[in-house]
């Protein structure tokens, strides 16, 4: 694990936040470069009446937009959450070199959990996998949201 991951962690977890309060799934995500911020966004799916985004899909977009190319080479996606597998195949369509997610999801989780889209397939990239900081927050905020929602 890298020496700043808890900080980039933290920035993930204060975009969760931001989709807690707008009532939306509380995942937050942030696309750094070389230590440099470059993306980060939270789930927005009932905000922007999008099924497709998710805190990983709008990081992405973001951060590809912003640098001008899809492929994130050199890119960490810090999530707060285990991607599903539309996210996980969108990491590795854009070539993320390492994904660190702070909780597993074990109904959808792609990275692990339930099936892994990341590692172990035939397909051109293949993505470093970190987890497990800030597991405890992250997995208490979502259960929290949850209890007060069911």
């Amino acid at each position: 694990m890298g020496i700043n991951d808890h900080y980039w962690m933290q920035q993930a977890y204060e975009q969760a936040l931001k989709a807690y309060h707008l009532n939306e799934v509380p995942v937050g995500a942030v696309l750094v470069i070389d230590e440099q911020l470059v993306s980060g966004s939270y789930n927005r799916v009932i905000t922007d009446s999008d099924p497709s985004a998710h805190a990983e899909m709008v990081a992405l977009r973001k951060a590809a937009q912003a640098l001008g190319n899809y492929r994130l080479t050199q890119a960490t996606l810090y999530v707060t959450l285990e991607p599903c597998a539309m996210c996980a195949g969108a990491i590795v369509h854009a070539r993320v070199a390492r994904l660190v997610f702070a909780t597993r999801d074990f109904k959808a989780g792609a990275a692990g959990s339930v099936y892994n889209l990341l590692k172990g397939y035939p397909l051109n990239h293949q993505v470093q996998i970190d987890e497990g900081i800030l597991e405890k927050e992250c997995a208490q905020l979502l259960h929290q949201f949850f209890k007060i929602r069911r």
